[in-house]
């Protein structure tokens, strides 16, 4: 059975991708696995001092750069347990029935990567460890997820409250033509009232399509409010999302390199940075 996989560090915002798993997993009936990688951290001090100290002085620092590194390597595994054990205990507490504790060493996204084939569903913080709860400061690590998973992703806010209604981006493209069709095949927004909101572009059927995606939405049950706009999309839609109390955003992405051409690109990158809802990218 295919997993909802949780990715949890030592940052804030851990808590939001915590809370915003068990509520996921509750929904699909998946089995939850809390994922902890511990990457290489980058070396603070050259090791190449020759010729700035003596020989002796020079081997002496040398031992205790590597005893720092192999003490923050024991920290950081010593932590990531205690967030593991953390979160497990909170997804059970919370009625989780099948929930496990992951613990990697090495590059996140190759981590991720090699367990991508058992997820249904990856959830991620909008930021990192270094950002505090500024969400316009958007992780090191999500726009390369992005770029190389074939799963959808949930980005979390900082502070998870439950959803009542989402919006859908929807521009005719077969990005969010797979996106809708997710919606409808997926528990997970059921029962949440719809906004699907459109940009203006240059498509002649764009209209046509838009309204076929309103009639499939209500076909599937979803209460649904329509709003074809125009003007700059990442502007529009931001400005929608938040004059409107959207409590989350759907859209749709290209796998692979294809990502450029309609979801990574200018206007996501903005919308990433500055939407302070979570965004579910639907793939």
């Amino acid at each position: 059975m295919q997993k909802i996989i949780a990715c949890i560090d030592e940052s804030t915002w851990s808590t939001s991708v915590q809370d915003s798993a068990i509520w996921a997993a509750g929904l699909l009936q998946s089995p939850l696995m809390f994922l902890h990688s511990i990457e290489r951290q980058p070396q603070p001090l050259s090791t190449d001092l020759s010729g700035t100290i003596g020989l002796g002085a020079r081997s002496k620092l040398m031992t205790e750069i590597a005893s720092l590194d192999q003490l923050r390597a024991k920290v950081s595994l010593e932590l990531g347990k205690e967030l593991l054990e953390a979160a497990e205990l909170k997804a059970n507490e919370a009625g989780c029935l099948q929930v496990e504790a992951v613990q990697r060493h090495g590059e996140f996204i190759d981590t991720l990567l090699s367990l991508e084939s058992s997820a249904r569903l990856v959830i991620i913080g909008h930021s990192g460890t270094k950002a505090g709860k500024n969400f316009h400061v958007l992780g090191t690590h999500v726009e390369s997820l992005l770029r190389q998973v074939s799963t959808p992703v949930l980005i979390t806010h900082h502070d998870f409250t439950v959803p009542k209604n989402f919006m859908l981006a929807f521009d005719g493209r077969e990005t969010t033509e797979l996106a809708l069709q997710r919606i409808l095949n997926s528990k997970l927004l059921n029962g949440l009232d719809c906004h699907l909101v459109t940009i203006k572009n240059k498509q002649a059927d764009q209209q046509e399509k838009f309204d076929q995606a309103a009639e499939r939405l209500i076909s599937g049950g979803f209460k649904v409010t329509t709003s074809f706009l125009e003007g700059d999309i990442s502007k529009q839609l931001l400005n929608y999302q938040q004059n409107n109390a959207i409590d989350m955003l759907v859209m749709g992405a290209f796998s692979g390199s294809r990502l450029r051409q309609f979801f990574i690109g200018s206007n996501t990158l903005k919308m990433l940075e500055n939407c302070d809802v979570p965004v579910l990218v639907m793939k």
